[in-house]
């Protein structure tokens, strides 16, 4: 790990020493990203906590899905600039910018993603994701049916609204624990 200060404003450390499962989880990071992720080492100091975020998270971002990777990355990324969430922009951003291979648009997610040149799918898909965020209770037929006339299947939409909602929350508590974002995230795909 490159960074061993805690990850939060919070004095909670992780448990040490961590479980066998849960370090065989971390040394995967490791090898495949080089650094544990600061969310994972801020929930690390309850091992159930722990567990009940990655397995959410894992399902809904690696899970099958109508959704590819880079949808539901982008779809994180716009929930968290609304949410002006700095550890998930940075973190979700160098994803989108990684899976796209094109930085510019990881760059214009994180500002603005109307600017961005999407397909009417990609945009329908983030305008439903924007709505829900700023304005859930709004949310009404005509919203999910453009999204079906997008070529979203009602699954797909599910899916939609919970990786969004899953952001909301994560953006939350990030920003309420003043979670920080790992630094090698800020040079990754540039």
């Amino acid at each position: 790990m490159t960074d061993q200060k805690l990850p939060t404003a919070l004095n909670l450390p992780m448990v040490n020493p961590l479980p066998p499962e849960t370090q065989k989880y971390f040394d995967i990071c490791v090898e495949k990203l080089g650094f544990v992720p600061n969310v994972l080492r801020a929930y690390a100091f309850d091992i159930d906590k722990l567990n009940a975020f990655t397995a959410m998270y894992n399902d809904l971002m690696l899970g099958d899905s109508g959704l590819s990777k880079l949808e539901r990355e982008m779809i994180a990324v716009v929930v968290s600039a609304i949410n002006k969430c700095f550890y998930c922009l940075v973190a979700h951003g160098a994803a989108v910018r990684q899976l796209s291979g094109d930085p510019l648009l990881g760059e214009m997610l994180v500002m603005n993603y109307r600017v961005a040149s999407l397909d009417p799918r990609q945009r329908a898909m983030l305008d439903f994701a924007a709505k829900m965020t700023s304005a859930s209770t709004e949310i009404e037929e005509p919203d999910r049916q453009r999204l079906r006339d997008a070529g979203f299947s009602d699954r797909d939409i599910w899916d939609i609204a919970n990786v969004t909602g899953f952001f909301n929350m994560s953006n939350r508590v990030a920003s309420a624990t003043a979670m920080v974002p790992n630094d090698d995230y800020h040079a990754q795909a540039r």
